[in-house]
C-alpha cells in the first residue's frame, strides 16, 4: 500500500526535528552535565566555583532542547512516546530527578555558607546519574525493544543489560570530555591546565568506549550494524568511521596546544556528532528497533501538520535565543567572576 505524499514527508519532517532537538540538548548540557562529573578533579571550591560560573548564565536554558525533543515525540509519534515511557519508565525516573537534583545543588551551593562542599558533591552525583541514565536510555532502544502488537513486552528492567550499562559509561565519558574541553576554552591558569591533563586521557576513553559499542552492536537482535553493509549502504556510511578515527587524532593533538583554545571543544563536539550520526543512520528507518518504523509510529498527518505550525513559530525562537545567550557570554570567564 502506498502512503500519500503527506504521510510520507511529515513523519520524516519530525523524525528530522526531534533528532535536531536530542542533538542540540546532548551538545549543549552535555558539557554542563561534564562539569559536574569533572567536579572532584577541582583543586579546592574555588576552582569548583570557577568551573561552575563558566556554565552558570546558560546552563538552564539548554534543557530547552530536552522539552522539544520529549514533546515533538508527544506530538508525532505517540506511540514511542507510551512506549518509551512504559518500556524505560524506571531510567526516565532516574534522569529527571537527577537533572532537578543537579540544578538545585547548582543554585544552593552558590548561596549555602556552610554547606557548599554538600552541595558540591550533590551537583556531582545529580550530573553523574543523569549522564549514567541517559546513556542506558541510549543503550536499551539501541539494543532493540521487545514488542508484540506495538506494546513492549520485556517488563520493567527489561532495559537492564551488559549493553545498556556500557552505554551509559560512554555517555559519562564523553560528557566529561565535553567539560573538560569546555574549560580548556573558557578558563586559564590552574582550572584549564587542569582540564588539560584531564582531557587526553579522556580522549582515549571516549575512543575505547566507541571501539567497544561499535564491536558489540553486530550482536544486538536490533541488527542495527547489519544495516550498514545492506546493498550500497557501506559505500557512503563507512566514511562516518573513518571520520571518528581522524577526529579523535586531531583532538589529541589539539589538547596541549595553547594557541588554538576552541578546538579541543569544537571537535569533542563533532567526535559526538558523528556519533550521533552514525546511530541514526544505522537505525532508519525504524525510530524503535527493531521493527517499529516512523511510519508505523506517526500521528494522524492532521496532528502532525497542526503540531509543525507552532513549530514554525517556536524552533527560531529557540534557536535564536541560543544563539544570543552563547554570544553574550563568549569569551573567558575570570576566577574571581561571581554568580548571584
Amino acid at each position: 500500500m502506498t502512503l500519500p505524499p503527506t504521510e510520507i514527508w511529515l513523519p520524516v519532517a519530525w523524525y528530522a526535528v526531534i533528532a535536531f532537538g536530542v542533538m542540540m540538548y546532548v551538545l549543549l548540557d552535555g558539557f554542563v552535565l561534564g562539569l559536574g562529573i569533572l567536579a572532584p578533579f577541582a583543586e579546592d571550591e574555588d576552582q569548583l566555583d570557577h568551573m561552575m560560573n563558566t556554565a552558570a548564565p546558560i546552563w538552564d536554558g539548554n534543557e530547552t532542547w530536552l522539552v522539544l525533543g520529549g514533546a515533538g515525540l508527544l506530538a508525532a509519534f505517540p506511540k514511542v512516546y507510551a512506549l518509551v515511557l512504559s518500556a524505560l519508565y524506571l531510567p526516565v525516573l532516574l534522569m529527571l530527578i537527577a537533572l532537578v537534583f543537579r540544578g538545585v545543588a547548582f543554585e544552593f551551593r552558590f548561596k549555602a555558607k556552610t554547606l557548599r562542599r554538600a552541595w558540591g558533591i550533590a551537583f556531582w552525583l545529580g550530573s553523574v546519574f543523569a549522564a549514567f541514565a541517559q546513556g542506558v536510555i541510549l543503550g536499551a532502544i539501541v539494543e532493540g525493544m521487545p514488542l508484540q502488537e506495538g506494546k513492549y513486552v520485556g517488563g520493567a528492567f527489561g532495559w537492564f543489560s551488559p549493553f545498556s550499562m556500557l552505554t551509559g559509561l560512554s555517555v559519562m565519558s564523553g560528557y566529561a570530555l565535553l567539560g573538560a574541553t569546555w574549560l580548556i576554552l573558557k578558563t586559564d591558569g590552574g582550572t584549564q591546565r587542569v582540564a588539560r591533563t584531564l582531557a587526553r586521557p579522556l580522549t582515549l576513553n571516549v575512543f575505547g568506549f566507541i571501539g567497544l559499542v561499535s564491536a558489540w552492536l553486530p550482536f544486538l537482535d536490533s541488527r542495527i550494524m547489519a544495516r550498514w553493509f545492506e546493498g550500497d549502504r557501506f559505500l557512503w556510511l563507512f566514511p562516518v568511521p573513518l571520520l571518528v578515527l581522524a577526529v579523535t587524532w586531531a583532538l589529541w593533538r589539539a589538547v596541549p596546544r595553547g594557541d588554538r583554545e576552541a578546538r579541543p571543544f569544537m571537535l569533542s563536539l563533532c567526535l559526538f556528532l558523528l556519533g550521533f550520526v552514525g546511530l541514526l543512520l544505522g537505525m532508519w528507518p525504524n525510530i524503535v528497533p527493531p521493527s517499529m518504523t516512523i511510519w508505523d509510529a506517526a500521528a494522524p498527518p492532521e496532528t502532525q501538520g497542526f503540531a509543525i505550525a507552532g513549530l514554525i513559530v517556536l524552533l527560531p525562537a529557540i534557536l535564536g535565543y541560543t544563539w544570543w545567550s552563547y554570544s553574550v557570554f563568549k569569551g573567558k570567564v575570570a576566577a574571581d567572576a561571581g554568580y548571584h
